[in-house]
């Protein structure tokens, strides 16, 4: 039976979450179940999210693993009667259980491997989640179908392994349906979270590519939830990625974690130029951690390879030594040389490229003939493949023609075993195998070469007839296209698609100095045994830990539909500004001061036409024209552009080029606010930037009259951020001995004058208030960017300095919801607009323009 929640799923799919509110005639569920309810009982789409203010109903920290599979194993039992459960011993998830505090509970949500009949699933959910403590995630045929082996298997893992969708027969073509699948699937793991999720206190840890929007829908309904993501898969560069029709969504719902995991630099830095690219967020490194600011949140990125668990693998050679394979699998290559593959089926796995190395060190070494043999396990797929005939095929004739034309008598130089191998078996084969060789053309980190070196060290502790505690020595040839690649550097790298460059890897390794072999093999063991699963686990949930400290601290609330939608996470003092309030401020007040930035702040930053619309000129004559109002516009641009604009506004004060130029109205002249008049810097400084523009497609130079700016927004985004942080450095080394400033702004490097900021411009106007008695007592100042903040800082030091009255009203305004200096926001230039009209309506003096001349007082 398809429960209620179901019918509305793939209304989510396009990634228009509807928004619903609290229906009276909806029961609700408790947050924390003895036994799994209905889905349909849930309140699951609500936009609302849940206070922190709730009190837990389970005291401590608890950790909610979630991934596409539980680690249980499943099997119906004799009689037909029911199910039997077990842990899957060899599931990575189950070990991570290691590293964490030892009183801290672990829940696991995810889906078995069976299917269990909708009459049963009540009795089953019950059974786990008491037994334990797993919550069962049962999803319709349908949904699985297209979910898993749908997109997950013909979308987002050829993608992620560098496989291009070229044509219907390679890769497949993005098919919607498979990606609302996807969604809904992620939405049902959601529900179950949901059931047993206590929002303050437990942490929440997402697996695996197959739940990247997960996040999201959890976000939605717990602004302050800790939530995690590690992805075990490679995260293709942005090239690859940027093909993906559903790109934006997939980040943004990553985005929405608090940590975003991954095994290597590379992945990580193919996701940060994603973002970067996609998004237009750049990353920061703060005191060794990486970070990306998003709406006020900072989303850690972790880099850490998952490590093997020391104590499975010694217990499953102890197990193989007892039914004697070592031994017997000694005896079987007694006198030869075992080089060792042991590989998932599937096409990224390069096993062909295996075999091709192998013979062609046959050919080229024919020394080796007779007495090297190649052991290649291939695990059977989970899931169904992409073009898994045509590779059993390819690998079935090279193993036929190698043994053929090598093999003699007692002698095979292939040995192909091609069906599922127990963990002791494995364990076996590793510890007779001289070498060990991983020919993956993309892998996200395969532990193999993890276990073998384990194996080679031998059982701790435990003497044995049959040897196995022997081997104390050991020898990789690793692609460079896995994710363990990096951490093993002993081994001999190789790029697997040069055949003739492996095979030359592999007779080295095999052929060289056994002390050498011991130095390699000691400095591996020391790294994997040091860094196993539980360090691995430890150091995620410290990560976590330690990303969001701050969440009980900040104001959080969500805004935007679909995947659109984001947590801003502010200051508790940092609110909305209203027009009421400082509306009756302004009523009260005597001696006003008002700051206003231009671009972005009155002007809408996208606006083709620069000029202000004659609403705003109106509402700033009315403001400017009140004697007791000081009007400024305080702007980046130069005093030829906003002397044109502002010309009909006779009372209304200009600052250009952020300060440097200042006139008090418009009779007046100009002012210099620096002591600055040479500008032989400029001599220095245009050259070299004219050298970034020349190297640079897309950017300029602009020059003022007191400062040159050179501008990248219309050149590729990762290529120009570059530049920039090498111009700064550039310039910041020529410009050394000259009295400028040189910084980094949105998509700009500007040289300009020390001590030219916007904030001298709002201290020179107190200054003056000042000295003709009439101290501010009401200061309004509205900015949008980063050289607004210099004001912002000034004002909120004015009433410490004694520069404006003791009380007065202060409103430090930055346009737009982020993190900043001012206390206030308002959203957008339009609602900038509506307050200062609201303003000018509180003004009874009449405007002072060409049209209209002022009143004499």
């Amino acid at each position: 039976m398809m429960s209620r929640s179901y019918t509305n799923l793939l209304d989510l799919a396009s990634g228009n979450f509807p928004v619903m509110g609290r229906e009276r005639d909806r029961r609700r569920m408790s947050r924390v179940m003895t036994v799994p309810g209905s889905i349909c009982e849930l309140d699951d789409d609500q936009a609302v999210s849940v206070s922190s203010d709730n009190q837990s109903s389970l005291a401590g920290d608890r950790m909610i693993v979630v991934a596409n599979q539980l680690p249980l194993k499943a099997k119906r039992r004799p009689d037909n009667k029911g199910w039997s459960f077990s842990w899957n011993e060899d599931s990575l998830l189950l070990r991570l259980k290691d590293g964490l505090p030892e009183d801290m509970e672990v829940l696991f949500v995810g889906s078995l491997s069976v299917d269990v009949d909708p009459i049963e699933q009540d009795d089953v959910s019950s059974y786990l989640l008491d037994k334990f403590r797993c919550v069962p995630t049962f999803l319709p045929p349908n949904i699985v179908e297209k979910y898993y082996e749908g997109f997950c298997k013909r979308h987002l893992w050829p993608l992620f392994h560098y496989m291009l969708p070229f044509s219907p027969d390679h890769g497949g073509r993005f098919d919607r349906s498979m990606w609302e699948a996807y969604v809904s699937a992620n939405k049902m793991f959601s529900q179950k979270v949901v059931e047993v999720l206590n929002p303050e206190d437990d942490f929440v840890w997402i697996h695996d590519y197959h739940l990247m929007v997960l996040p999201t829908f959890l976000r939605r309904r717990f602004n302050r939830l800790r939530i995690g993501f590690f992805l075990h898969s490679p995260f293709p560069s942005s090239e690859i990625y940027r093909t993906l029709p559903v790109r934006e969504e997939i980040l943004k719902a990553l985005l929405c974690s608090d940590l975003v995991g991954f095994h290597t630099f590379d992945y990580a830095r193919h996701f940060l130029s994603c973002c970067s690219r996609m998004l237009g967020l750049e990353y920061q490194s703060k005191r060794g951690y990486i970070g990306l600011e998003y709406y006020g949140r900072t989303v850690g990125i972790k880099i850490m390879p998952v490590g093997i668990h020391m104590g499975h693998i010694e217990s499953m050679k102890k197990i193989a030594d007892k039914e004697l394979k070592f031994k017997e699998l000694k005896q079987q290559f007694e006198g030869k040389t075992v080089l060792l593959g042991v590989d998932d089926l599937d096409i990224f796995k390069g096993i062909n490229l295996k075999l091709l190395a192998m013979e062609h060190m046959l050919k080229q070494h024919p020394s080796w003939q007779g007495q090297a043999v190649l052991v290649q396990i291939a695990n059977p797929m989970r899931g169904k493949g992409i073009d898994l005939e045509e590779i059993q095929a390819e690998i079935q004739e090279s193993c036929k023609r190698i043994n053929k034309q090598f093999g003699k008598p007692g002698y095979e130089p292939i040995v192909y075993i091609d069906r599922s191998v127990s963990s002791s078996e494995r364990m076996a084969y590793y510890s007779v195998a001289e070498c060990v060789v991983v020919t993956a053309v993309r892998d996200g980190m395969n532990l193999t070469p993890y276990e073998y070196i384990v194996c080679r060290q031998g059982v701790s502790g435990a003497e044995t007839d049959s040897g196995v505690g022997g081997p104390d020595k050991s020898m990789l040839v690793v692609s460079e296209f896995i994710g363990c690649s990096p951490s093993l550097s002993g081994a001999i790298r190789i790029n697997p698609w040069n055949v003739e460059a492996t095979a030359e890897a592999m007779n080295e390794a095999v052929s060289m100095a056994e002390q050498e072999k011991q130095l390699r093999h000691e400095k591996h063991y020391r790294y994997v045994s040091t860094h196993d699963v539980a360090y691995w686990s430890r150091s995620f949930l410290q990560d976590m830990e330690r990303t969001c400290a701050d969440h009980f601290r900040k104001r959080c609330y969500g805004i935007g539909l679909g995947f659109g939608f984001r947590v801003v996470s502010l200051d508790p003092n940092f609110r909305k500004l209203s027009i009421d309030d400082i509306v009756n401020a302004y009523i009260k007040s005597k001696s006003r001061a008002i700051f206003l930035d231009y671009d972005g702040t009155v002007m809408p930053q996208n606006s083709i036409i620069k000029s202000p619309s004659a609403n705003v000129i109106s509402i700033l004559n009315k403001l400017s024209g009140d004697p007791n109002n000081t009007v400024f516009i305080v702007s980046g641009r130069g005093r030829e552009s906003l002397t044109k604009w502002f010309s009909p506004c006779r009372k209304l004060g200009l600052a250009a080029e952020h300060g440097y130029f200042l006139r008090w109205e418009r009779e007046q002249k100009w002012e210099v606010c620096s002591q600055t008049s040479d500008f032989g810097w400029m001599q220095l400084a245009e050259p070299v930037m004219q050298s970034y523009t020349d190297a640079t497609d897309g950017s300029c130079i602009e020059r003022k009259e007191s400062a040159i700016v050179w501008q990248y927004s219309d050149a590729d985004s990762g290529f120009g951020f570059s530049q920039a942080k090498e111009m700064l450095d550039h310039l910041e080394s020529v410009l050394a001995n000259e009295p400028v400033a040189v910084k980094s702004g949105q998509h700009i490097v500007e040289v300009k004058p020390q001590g030219v900021t916007k904030g001298l411009v709002a201290e020179k106007v107190f200054t003056s208030l000042a000295v003709k008695g009439k101290l501010a007592d009401f200061v309004l100042c509205i900015g949008d960017d980063r050289s607004d903040e210099d004001m912002f800082e000034i004002i909120g030091d004015a009433l410490s300095r004694n520069i404006i009255s003791y009380d007065a009203k202060v409103f430090a305004c930055t346009v737009g919801q982020k993190p900043s200096k001012a206390k206030y926001y308002l959203d957008d230039t339009s609602e900038v607009v509506l307050m200062l009209d609201s303003l000018a309506d509180a003004t009874d003096t009449p405007v002072t323009s060409d049209d209209e001349p002022a009143d004499s007082d």
